[in-house]
């Protein structure tokens, strides 16, 4: 079954795209989840006019993206944590807590978009990549202090 897609999804395609899916798949999860309809022509001009509308409001979301990133490169956040005697934390220090100290410092950032492979568990300064947009990205410096 051909459908047009109305969004991105992973391993089918792109929004605005005509795809040759499964039957059962459209009809049980892309059209009931309005993820997709049916390639009919005047199903194909409304979803273009959806696609141009949706570029122009992803093109202003990346210039605001890319001011935040601007503004988010060079700052250094420092969080205080209790550490034994080696510098090694008796916790972690997570992306929530990332947030939450940019937050203090009036940037709201998602905890999904910082990047942090494995949560910082030593003392010390480390770059982390903040994802602002799905093309742009903005390092801070983490500095993780010991508690006195």
């Amino acid at each position: 079954m051909e459908v047009i897609l109305r969004e991105d999804i992973d391993k089918v395609g792109v929004r605005g795209q005509v795809v040759k899916v499964a039957a059962g798949f459209a009809r049980n999860y892309l059209l009931p989840k309005r993820l997709a309809v049916a390639a009919t022509g005047a199903n194909k001009k409304i979803v273009e006019q959806e696609r141009q509308a949706y570029l122009r409001k992803d093109a202003k979301l990346h210039s605001e993206a890319q001011d935040l990133a601007k503004l988010l490169t060079g700052v250094s956040v420092t969080i205080v944590q209790k550490a034994g005697e080696n510098d090694q934390l008796f916790g972690s220090v997570t992306a929530k807590d990332i947030s939450d100290a940019l937050a203090a410092k009036n940037f709201t950032i998602d905890r999904r978009k910082v990047q942090l492979d494995d949560p910082i568990k030593q003392l010390g300064e480390f770059k982390v990549l903040i994802k602002v947009h799905k093309d742009v990205t903005a390092e801070v410096t983490v500095v993780v202090a010991k508690e006195e």
